[in-house]
């Protein structure tokens, strides 16, 4: 494993972002990976410092959650883009940087004389990352979070079975956070080419695009057929309703079966689940289920075509129904993840913290606040390096890193 002293894997590349919930995931990302991210920010600073929830539920400028969850690592400077002399420090900026990052409405940048193709020599090797609504080649129509997923598509397959009740959006500001997971690896991608090109170049991010691509098929079944996927309850939306895969466990918490077993081995697994914990008379599906040894693999469509293929395949659903009756959530989750079979506990945010996977993995971070003389615990990084570690710091406090613009002129 690497050491706290070893370098990260972006050590060495300096990002420019300007401040915007749009971008700032992408900041974050490449910021915990060890970039230097200066996020740069007007005067009286970036207006996300003053979104809820605070700490200590008092609303001051350096108290909220939200600032410091999607800017750890970063530097913070202030900059008056819309002054000339701003302007000609965030040019200095950007002539120091490897990346910058942006997601400010179309023809803002230009106006100023301050876009992408306004840069000079230094366009030649600089990454530019820009994250608009359409893409700089359409229109960039006022949009939130909600109007970009109900726009790009996954609202409508986000939901109940009941149809008489409106679509779910997806929470913590999903069409931000897909435009930027598609940022983060295309900018990776461009420094991979740059090594070689030795070329910089313009990755154009389009959020509606983004969160359209993350339809499933919903999008493919109408251009293709001109058929609408419905909404299911804890279920992919599909044209047709498929099963139902909820219950609730013996401890009372709801729990996702998933996909049942298919295959021989999954079938056996389960089948000798139940004979471990002694509940074979018990379990009416258990003589079905034994059947299972008579298939290689069960595929879903072949369910109509075989009737005895589509008993036993729910046979598989109601046995994982019956030992949820019997089991806590965490015991089936466990149990059924020793046997190679998908299922989830429905979890809340405190809860999936909690989650003794994710401790063990280390996911649960505490980063410490000096000016406040305690830890936090932050969401850590949902991946390991084995020589470049993973590191976060802090938010930084409105314009901390100051000096930075000063040096420029040094």
């Amino acid at each position: 494993m690497a050491s706290e002293r070893s370098p990260a894997a972006l050590t060495g590349y300096r990002v420019i972002e300007l401040a915007s919930e749009r971008c700032a995931l992408a900041g974050k990302l490449l910021a915990d990976m060890g970039a230097e991210v200066i996020v740069v920010e007007p005067p009286g600073g970036c207006h996300t410092r003053s979104w809820e929830p605070f700490a200590d539920d008092v609303s001051e400028l350096e108290n909220s959650l939200h600032w410091w969850h999607y800017n750890t690592s970063k530097k913070s400077v202030i900059v008056d883009l819309d002054t000339d002399i701003g302007a000609d420090t965030f040019r200095s900026l950007v002539n120091t940087a490897d990346v910058v990052i942006e997601a400010e409405p179309l023809g803002r940048l230009d106006a100023l004389g301050l876009d992408w193709n306004q840069f000079g020599e230094t366009e030649d090797e600089l990454i530019w990352t820009s994250i608009t609504h359409h893409g700089r080649d359409g229109t960039d129509p006022p949009a939130t979070d909600l109007t970009l997923l109900a726009e790009g598509g996954p609202v409508w397959s986000c939901g109940y079975d009941d149809h008489q009740l409106p679509p779910v959006r997806g929470g913590g500001n999903q069409a931000f956070h897909t435009a930027c997971h598609y940022a983060v690896p295309a900018i990776l991608v461009a420094l991979m080419w740059r090594e070689t090109s030795g070329k910089g170049q313009l990755v154009d991010i389009s959020m509606l695009g983004a969160a359209n691509a993350t339809t499933e098929f919903a999008t493919l079944w109408w251009l293709n057929a001109e058929r609408e996927v419905g909404r299911q309850t804890g279920r992919h939306a599909h044209i047709r309703p498929t099963e139902w895969t909820q219950i609730r466990c013996a401890d009372g918490r709801w729990f996702n079966t998933g996909v049942p077993p298919r295959n021989k081995r999954e079938f056996a697994a389960l089948r000798t689940w139940v004979e471990e914990l002694g509940l074979v008379e018990e379990c009416s599906p258990y003589e079905i289920l034994k059947l299972g040894d008579n298939y290689e693999r069960i595929g879903l469509f072949e369910l109509d075509a075989d009737p005895l293929a589509g008993e036993v395949f729910q046979a598989g659903r109601d046995v994982i129904e019956f030992l949820g009756q019997r089991l806590s959530a965490y015991e089936l989750f466990v149990g059924l993840q020793e046997r190679g079979m998908a299922c989830g506990i429905v979890y809340s945010p405190e809860e999936m913290m909690q989650d003794p996977h994710f401790v063990e993995r280390g996911f649960p971070v505490d980063i410490f606040y000096e000016d406040r003389g305690t830890s936090f615990t932050h969401p850590g990084a949902p991946y390991r390096f084995g020589r470049t570690p993973w590191r976060a710091k802090r938010a930084p406090l409105l314009g901390e890193h100051q000096t930075l613009i000063e040096e420029l002129s040094d």
